[in-house]
Order: C-alpha cells, then structure tokens, then sequence
C-alpha cells in the first residue's frame, strides 16, 4: 500500500486532471469555485489518507488542513452539489482504471446495507431499488457489489445490483473474452451457467462442488487456484473494514453511488501505485 506525504496532493491532483476530459464548449452560469480536478483531488486523497466516512466530514478536515492548497471553498451545500455533478467524471477514471483484460479473475459479491433490519420499514432513501437478500451471514437490505479482481488484487470489473439478485446472473457481465479462466465460489458453479459462459467466451469456471455433491474431478492446478479465491474476499473486507464502504449516511442514491464510487476509485489508485 501507499506511504503518503502531504506533498503528494499534488501530483494526484496533476494525475488527475490529464485524465479528465476537458469540456469543448464553455459551461454558462457561474463558474464553481473549485474546479472539477480539484474536487476529484479532495474525495480521492481523503480515501488515501483519513478515510472520513461521509462528505460533511471531509469538507471540514480540508478547510481545517488544506487551507493553502485550497484557500476558496464553497460552502458546503454548493460543495456537495458539485461532488455529485463530478459523479460522471469519477467512474469513468474507475472504468480506464479496471484491468478488464485480465487472464485470470476472482469473482464474488458481498451486501452492501443501508440501513439495520429494524429500520428496513422507515427507510425511504434508498426505497426504489434496494432489496432484500440473503447470504451466509444472514438477511440484509440494500444492494450488491459483484466485483472481479486479478491476482495483484487490483479490480477487473464490477456491478451494482439490488440484494436479491443472484451471484451467477451477473457473471456474464464480469467476464470478457479476454478472461481465460474465472475462480468463484459453490454459486458461479451451476453447469448452465458454465457451460453458456464457455460458449460465449471461452472461459473456464472454476468453483469449489456444491454442498450436495458427494465428489468433484479436479487437477492440482485447479485445486491450487481455488486455495488463491480468499483473496477477493480480503478485499471485501479491506473495503468494508478499512474503507467504510458500507454507509447508510447518504441522502440520496446518487449520494450512495458517490460514495461507493469515490471509495472503489480510491482503492484502486492505492493498489496499482
């Protein structure tokens, strides 16, 4: 992982404004007071360094410790109306980021609640599209993060998806032609599924047996690939436990697809640097 010094901001910011398009035509109105490379700059170095949880936190720690490097804030309301205009730019960083041609891939899902069981009835932010689901932990309400990485731990692909939807359904969307083998756990092993994968993308699956089957033919090599598949699940639990991924703070959708976002860019930028 990264080691940062305050001094680093900089080339952050340098980083990501080269990879922000630059508009064609002049925007009409008022022109903000922190441009849109900057603000990417503060939500992506806050998940680098202080980890804050939600943005009324981080717009207070950059007016407390960044007064130099941005002496012009606007106030909070106008930063966080800014923070979700910027939404766009920021997954397409995230999309040029994904290692989408990565040979090898470990898939998995994990919940991603909004809120505890005992307010599922009162909870109206996220209302129109989060579900219930279930795993082996338990029920929950919310959404679902199915995500891909390569063996370096870096994100290869990822997909949003209401709590109910189920693990393998999203896997055509992972995958790629480019993805020569896919390690997942017992729920990407149905042998449609499998099969349709091949025969779209030449793809092997590869997944430990269901708790039913009494034997399952494997080589060593196979077997060996599958002692490897904990490694999606460290990063579900460095993103969860380190990262704060999971939120029921945001008022809105669009204020939770920011957040996941600005939190999945900023993981990524710490693992490929």
């Amino acid at each position: 992982m990264l080691v940062l010094q305050k001094k680093d901001i900089i080339s952050l910011y340098s980083w990501l404004d080269d990879q922000i398009p630059k508009p064609n035509q002049r925007r009409s109105g008022r022109r903000s007071i922190l441009s849109n490379s900057e603000l990417i700059t503060i939500l992506i170095w806050n998940t680098l360094t202080i980890k804050q949880k939600t943005l009324k936190d981080i717009y207070l720690w950059i007016k407390l410790d960044y007064q130099e490097e941005f002496p012009k804030l606007p106030s909070y309301e106008g930063f966080v109306k800014q923070a979700h205009r910027i939404l766009p730019q920021m997954i397409l960083i995230l999309n040029l980021l994904l290692d989408e041609k990565a040979p090898l891939k470990f898939v998995d899902s994990t919940m991603l609640e909004v809120c505890k069981l005992v307010r599922v009835n009162t909870h109206k932010v996220a209302k129109s599209v989060a579900k219930m689901g279930k795993n082996h932990q338990g029920w929950h309400y919310g959404f679902k993060l199915h995500l891909s990485i390569n063996h370096k731990r870096q994100l290869a692909s990822l997909v949003f998806t209401p709590a109910d939807i189920y693990d393998a359904q999203v896997l055509p969307k992972l995958l790629n032609q480019q993805t020569k083998i896919a390690v997942g756990d017992s729920h990407y092993g149905a042998s449609v599924m499998r099969e349709y994968i091949f025969k779209t993308y030449g793809t092997l699956i590869i997944a430990p047996p269901h708790y039913k089957q009494n034997k399952k033919v494997m080589t060593p090599w196979q077997h060996k690939l599958l002692t490897m598949r904990p490694k999606i699940e460290s990063v579900f639990d460095y993103l969860k436990e380190h990262l704060h991924l999971v939120s029921s703070f945001p008022r809105s959708v669009m204020g939770y697809l920011l957040h996941y976002v600005r939190i999945l860019l900023g993981y990524q930028i710490m693992v490929i640097s």
